[in-house]
């Protein structure tokens, strides 16, 4: 018996058994959805911005640095500015030979002066095994002239080390970084700063300190000290330190500096002072480099900050340094995922991408259609479907999910289904992932009786389910409080068909199974997670227990945790201190003489119940370690 029949086999036992088997799943007209032709059109990708100067085109479309590329580009005699470098440093950040052969004549021919903002982006850029001297080097460099690594660049390279398990290089940098930090006097004057922010007049007492130590402010000094403000949770302290050093310590701002600041109060208690910066910035006659709006539009990404990111986009489209296709192919998802995308910051992203000369490509094409499905709109959907077959993308099987979403999202279960049939007259074949949000559409609706029947349509035409898919169906299961029903699902999922469910999934089942007195079936998937080297799951159990369960319950709990051997000894302390909460001495005792000998005479078990010699706790314990003396002879 195959894997498949097998699943077929359980599935029939749960629509006899547990639930009323639905009649044939018919077959309705989708409403404003028109089957899709072939379309024999070509397209041709066409990506392509305005740069801001002519030499970046020289030396972004030059496949090698050479001795003839720089010939030309001392013959052009670029200005060079850091946002300028900024931005080829990022078009190259996947060529670090060339990024260093640029970079490298910026500084040789041109004098360019890097600052802590590049050499920290060209840090991320050699942290690799293949680059990994140039890595060093950069770092000599930085100590020489006296720049820094900031805490969230070394965080990074740090974790990238490890990812390639880069053990030297990781001891290497935790070395340096220690020994920079406690070393850097900029750093030291820097923290001080920062440690006077809470004093009523901390601008005159740190002007005054600063002239005190007649300590030269520099950019990375201006950088250091905003950076540890906003780690402090102060952008605008921040704001103000700017403010100081500009105006009363006669420090000239430069885009090294506004761009830092920026970095630091794009938050969103100081997201008005961002906007009246990043304008006076540009009144001053300074960009946000590319590397700056990155990480920027990034973090309103991830605070949900949508409006201010698509509002961010729309201004560096109309700058000289425009963000690549990619991070239009980034935004539109994030607009999309959420719960009522707004259509209107999605089509503001696509006109400034359109603006700049770039050809939408299919996954933009996507992202509208993602978000139009996803609020209802589908006659609007299929008009994009049909513009982007008239541009060369055929449907494929993201582009069907997202129609199935939306219409099960809407509460059109039927029309869902019926996609999936158009989908393979138009030979594109539903993949697992499609039925996936096809029967969790219909788990989410509480239709669980016509999910299983699509689940056993998709076993039949030879699809394996997940643990994904698992997951979809338990939870339909338990949406309907068949607790029990759920459990014996994913016992039959797993001895019939091997799939493997997440650790999350048995940990939620399980407290379910508790929740509802089912402490046999409990154990029985604590045994199969450990089967699969689940981490034991044993929180619940423990209180479950110690409120409810027998002293033969706590040793059934105690060898369901280990296959082979006795379960540590922090298991058995848990259980016992557990009784003790609830007040069950008693049970404790008898639990203790049937525990192993090594387990009675351990130390860490004695303490609980008193010495060996039978002397009853000190005063003074925790209550829930406090037995009478009686318990603990």
């Amino acid at each position: 018996m195959n894997r498949a029949t097998r699943m077929l086999s359980s599935i029939r036992f749960y629509s006899t058994h547990l639930i009323r088997t639905p009649p044939p799943l018919p077959l309705p007209q989708v409403t404003h959805f028109t089957p899709f032709q072939s379309s024999s059109r070509t397209h041709q990708n066409q990506f392509f911005s305005s740069k801001p100067d002519p030499f970046m085109d020289i030396i972004l479309s030059s496949d090698n640095w050479s001795k003839g590329l720089e010939e030309n580009l001392n013959e052009i005699n670029p200005k060079l500015s850091h946002e300028n470098v900024m931005y080829v440093l990022k078009k190259l950040d996947k060529n670090p030979k060339r990024a260093s052969s640029f970079l490298n004549w910026a500084i040789c021919s041109k004098g360019f002066e890097p600052s802590s903002l590049i050499y920290s982006l060209m840090l991320r850029i050699y942290a690799n095994k293949v680059t990994l001297k140039e890595f060093w080097s950069v770092i000599k460099e930085m100590k020489e002239k006296g720049c820094y690594i900031d805490e969230e660049t070394y965080l990074t390279i740090l974790g990238s080390f490890q990812r390639n398990n880069l053990k030297a290089e990781v001891s290497a940098l935790k070395h340096f970084y220690g020994r920079m930090v406690k070393d850097n006097a900029m750093d030291e004057v820097a923290k001080e700063v920062v440690g006077m922010v809470n004093m009523e007049d901390w601008c005159v007492v740190v002007e005054a300190r600063l002239r005190e130590l007649k300590f030269e402010v520099s950019d990375n000094f201006v950088l250091r000290v905003m950076k540890e403000m906003r780690g402090k949770g102060c952008p605008l302290k921040a704001l103000s330190f700017f403010g100081l050093v500009g105006e009363r310590l006669g420090f000239e701002h430069n885009a090294v500096t506004y761009n830092g600041l920026l970095r630091v109060i794009c938050q969103e208690e100081s997201i008005g002072e961002f906007w009246d910066m990043f304008r006076e910035m540009k009144s001053v006659g300074y960009e946000m480099d590319l590397d700056t709006y990155i990480k920027i539009s990034r973090h309103f990404q991830k605070c949900k900050m949508l409006k201010e990111a698509v509002e961010l986009y729309e201004h560096m489209m109309d700058g000289p340094y425009k963000p690549s296709f990619h991070e239009c192919n980034r935004l539109l998802p994030q607009i999309a995922g959420t719960v009522s995308p707004d259509m209107d910051l999605v089509f503001r992203v696509v006109k400034k991408f359109e603006a700049a000369g770039y050809s939408l490509s299919k996954s933009i094409y996507d992202g509208i259609h993602r978000c139009l499905t996803t609020v209802g709109k589908f006659e609007e959907a299929e008009k994009v479907i049909e513009t982007m077959k008239n541009a060369g993308f055929e449907p494929d099987n993201i582009t069907y999910s997202q129609l199935v979403f939306g219409l099960c999202k809407s509460g059109r279960l039927e029309e869902a289904s019926k996609v999936l049939d158009i989908m393979e007259e138009q030979e594109c074949i539903p993949d697992l992932k499609t039925w996936t949000i096809l029967i969790q559409g219909h788990c989410r609706a509480k239709e669980v009786d016509k999910a299983l029947f699509l689940f056993a349509k998709m076993i039949q035409k030879n699809i394996d389910a997940d643990g994904d898919l698992l997951d979809v169906l338990l939870n339909g299961f338990l949406s309907q409080g068949k607790v029990l029903g759920a459990y014996q699902l994913l016992i039959e999922m797993v001895t019939r068909a091997h799939i493997k469910p997440w650790q999350a999934t048995y940990k939620n089942l399980i407290q379910k199974l508790l929740g509802e007195r089912k402490l046999e079936e409990s154990l029985n998937l604590l045994r199969e997670m450990k089967k699969l080297n689940y981490p034991p799951f044993v929180e619940p159990f423990d209180e479950y227990i110690s409120k409810f369960g027998t002293t033969e319950d706590a040793r059934e709990f105690l060898n369901a945790l280990s296959v082979k051997d006795y379960p540590s000894i922090s298991a058995y302390q848990r259980i016992f201190e557990s009784f003790f909460s609830e007040g069950r001495h008693s049970d404790a005792k008898n639990l203790l003489y049937k525990c192993p000998h090594h387990v009675r005479k351990h130390k860490a078990i004695s303490s609980l119940f008193g010495s060996a010699e039978g002397q009853p706790f000190k005063s003074g314990l925790p209550k829930s370690k406090l037995v009478v003396e009686e318990i603990a002879t």
